[in-house]
This record gives structure tokens, C-alpha cells and sequence, in this order.
């Protein structure tokens, strides 16, 4: 898969591939089709949320019914509740979603090596030379053929939107859903795009939709139509890149990967503005949890550790933390990425709107550099690894799986994850290690 978004000129195609309610959806197949339950949860008044217990769990996913009673993403989950007597409120399972995330990749892959991962549950796809065989009505075609074949073939629905950049063909998956596939050609921004709220638009938090408001600019048109000086003076830097937005201009190179070079990485943009220190952990923890599952895969250790950031008002950041030796193990990546976190952000700095972890000086067969105080740790580890390892191969990858993805205690954004605690356990579902 391609690390940075390519060169795209007039011609080419870019599909933007979203899973519907990723989370619900990913845990609803699985039980439908796995474990074979007949009520799926896509069809009633449901939600993948945190730690009720300490009453500041909140709304990860939401079902379309659960939708229709004015529940959000991201709101307290004793909220959602009350919103709707009946709902059915579930963990998340965070080594599953990293299953049908992979899987999710892989059959994109199977259409073009031109493929972006955004975020565990979105990408973009380039296909690069089809304009020499295909116009565009056989290549809406051919998204509702692949629509259709994620659907059948993985459970879950997607939509897909489709233009000639990057941000248009993202605005484009972000219209009607689930399981649709838009246009939004530059022909077409002026018809399908102005006219929606502000907020609608990529980038835009509400910290920045409240700072338009407050200029008169309700729509994303009539953010397009403003005057530059003014929107330069109000918002200065931001406000440039989000007008250029509005007019369709494409997405930054810089916002799809925080580090360049060789190396292992993933990043996301988060549902809802960072504003705690949970929270921005719980995103560390998924994204290290990607990481260290590639590197593992491929046979390579790590040296280096990078956390970056952008926030609501498009400050960039990054700051990296040499290790003492090589690892392949998640536990020492997503504790270096909190150290390096920590450094980086405090909560009453602006909230955060991307996140993301890079991971460097790659070597194929290094070694461990002991010391007194983690030789026994990290040999435990590494059996517990290797064992791990050797079941999966046996038994299959869903046989056994950290613990942290099920403990509500530590597996939602509104509690804290402590590397002492049970977190970095694992747990077997079919046997018993």
C-alpha cells in the first residue's frame, strides 16, 4: 500500500471507501456471521460504547435506528441512554476491527496497489490508466460492483465517493448513507457541495464553524465566494487552506502521512475534537496496536518512536523518542508514544483533530540490548509472543487476542489505560494458553 497520496492528473479516478458505522458494523457481522446470532444489530436501536460503570463512557459507533432517536458520535453513553430506553449498548473488540480493517485493505488491494489508508476504516484507492479504458458512468459502475462485492463477500456496507482529487472524492463518500456511491466531480462542487453547512466540510471543526458563523458564513459556498482578506485576517492560516477547500482545491500531502522515509506508521482523524488525555491515548493504543501487528508480520524491529499531531486550527507538531533497543513489541511502542504524547500535548492546549504514530530505523534480525530491569519482562513477552503466535498459526488469528480489547476498563475512550494493569494480557476465546 502507498504510504503518501500520488501524483493525480486529469483522467484518473479516485475512489474514497468508507465503512458505514465501521465499529457496529465490523461487530455485527461478526456476530451474525460467526457467531451466528439472529438479531443484528445494524437493525435496531444500538451503539458500540465505553465503560458505563465509570459514567464517562462514550459513543464510539451508532446504528442507523439508534441515529433516528438523536444519538451522536461521541456523547456520553449515560446520554444515549436516555435518549432511548431500549438501546442496546455493546464493548468494542478492538483485535476484531483490526481483523476487518486488514481484510477491508485487502480487497481494495486486489483492484490497484494505489491504495491510502487514512484511517482503520477508511482509504482511498487511485486507479491510475483507467481513463484510456473506462469513462465515468463505467467507473460508478464499477464502485457499485465493488460496493456490492465488500458487502457479499466481508458483511459490511461501505460508501464510496469518487471524484479526480482527494478531498472532493472524501466529500463525496461523506454524502447520503450507508451503502452508496456519490460523484463529485470539479463540475459539480458548485451543485452537490456549497450548499451544505460548513461544518460539513473537511477540517472543520466546530471551534471553526462557530469563528465562520460569527462571520455570516453558514455554507460551505459561501465560504468558497468570501472575501480572502477577510477570511485570512480572521482565521489566518486555517482559514486559507479550508476556503481553498471549499473551492475544491486537494488535501495537503502533509495530511496523509506525519513522517516521510522509510518506516511503519498509521494515523487517523478523530470523530470528535481531542480534548482529553484518554481519549488522545485510546487513539495511541489503536494505532500501536496496527503497528506493531505490521512489524511483526514482516520480521522487523524498531528504534524509533514519532507521535505527530494537527490540530483544530492546523498547528503541526511531532516529536520522537529514541528507544534503548530494537522492538517489535506493542507494549514498549504505545509506551514511548504516550511518553512522546505527553511531551507534545496537554489538555488545555487546542484539542486535536488528526493523530498519528511513525516508527523508524527498521532492522531485519537485530538483537536486545539488555538491561537490568526489563530482561525478565521482556522475555516473558517474548514466549508469550511466540506462543501467541504459534496458536494463531495453528488455530486461526481470532483464537486469541489482547484483553485490552475487551475490558471495558480499559478499552474506551473515557478511562485511562495503565501498561501495569491487565491491558497488555491476553485472552484466549476458543483455548486456553
Amino acid at each position: 500500500m502507498a504510504d503518501l497520496p500520488v501524483s493525480v492528473g486529469m483522467g484518473r479516478y479516485i475512489f474514497h471507501v468508507d465503512a458505514n458505522s465501521a465499529y457496529l458494523s465490523w461487530s455485527a457481522a461478526y456476530r451474525v456471521r460467526v457467531l451466528g446470532e439472529k438479531e443484528d444489530l445494524r437493525l435496531i436501536p444500538s451503539i458500540v460504547g465505553g465503560n458505563q460503570e465509570k459514567r464517562h463512557g462514550i459513543v464510539l459507533a451508532k446504528s442507523i435506528p439508534a441515529k433516528k432517536y438523536g444519538i451522536r458520535t461521541g456523547e456520553a453513553v449515560v446520554t444515549a441512554k436516555k435518549k432511548c430506553l431500549g438501546l442496546v449498548v455493546i464493548e468494542p473488540d478492538y483485535r476484531l476491527y483490526v481483523e476487518a480493517s486488514g481484510a477491508f485493505m485487502a480487497k481494495l488491494g486486489q483492484y490497484t496497489d494505489q491504495v491510502i489508508q487514512y484511517s482503520i476504516d477508511e482509504a482511498w484507492a487511485v486507479f491510475d490508466g483507467y481513463e484510456k479504458l473506462y469513462g465515468q458512468g463505467q467507473m460508478v459502475q464499477f464502485a457499485h460492483e465493488l460496493k456490492d462485492e465488500i458487502r457479499e463477500e466481508l458483511g459490511f456496507t461501505v460508501n464510496i465517493g469518487i471524484s479526480t482529487n482527494f478531498l472532493l472524492a472524501k466529500m463525496a463518500g461523506e454524502f447520503s448513507k450507508p451503502d452508496k456511491v456519490h460523484t463529485l466531480f470539479p463540475e459539480e462542487i458548485e451543485r452537490k457541495m456549497w450548499h451544505l453547512p460548513v461544518s460539513d466540510l473537511f477540517f472543520v471543526g466546530k471551534a471553526t464553524a462557530a469563528k465562520l458563523h460569527r462571520l455570516g458564513i453558514m455554507t460551505i459556498g459561501e465560504l468558497a465566494l468570501a472575501d480572502e482578506e477577510m477570511i485570512r485576517a480572521h482565521l489566518k492560516l486555517p482559514g486559507q487552506i479550508i476556503q481553498g477547500y471549499a473551492r475544491g482545491e486537494d488535501i495537503q500531502p502533509w495530511m496523509f502521512a506525519g513522517e516521510t522515509g522509510k518506516g511503519y506508521g498509521n494515523s487517523l482523524t478523530a470523530p470528535v475534537d481531542v480534548v482529553t488525555k484518554e481519549y488522545a491515548e485510546h487513539l495511541l493504543l489503536s494505532l500501536c496496536e496496527t503497528v506493531g501487528m505490521r512489524l511483526r508480520a514482516d520480521g522487523v524491529k524498531i528504534s524509533v518512536v514519532s507521535v505527530h499531531i494537527t490540530t483544530c486550527e492546523f498547528q503541526r507538531s511531532s516529536r520522537q523518542m529514541q528507544l534503548l533497543t530494537p522492538t517489535d513489541v506493542m507494549e514498549e511502542i504505545y509506551g514511548a508514544a504516550r511518553l512522546v504524547l505527553g511531551e507534545l500535548w496537554h489538555t488545555d492546549d487546542t484539542p486535536i483533530r488528526q493523530i498519528g504514530v511513525h516508527t523508524s530505523k527498521v532492522e531485519r534480525g537485530a538483537g536486545r540490548q539488555y538491561n537490568l530491569f526489563d530482561m525478565q519482562k521482556f522475555d516473558r513477552l517474548r514466549a508469550l509472543d511466540q506462543t501467541v503466535d504459534r496458536i494463531r498459526e495453528k488455530y486461526g488469528e481470532d483464537v486469541v487476542f489482547r484483553a485490552a480489547f475487551l475490558k471495558s476498563n480499559v478499552s474506551h475512550m473515557g478511562g485511562g489505560l495503565d501498561s501495569n494493569s491487565s491491558a497488555f494480557h491476553y485472552s484466549a476465546s476458543k483455548i486456553a494458553l
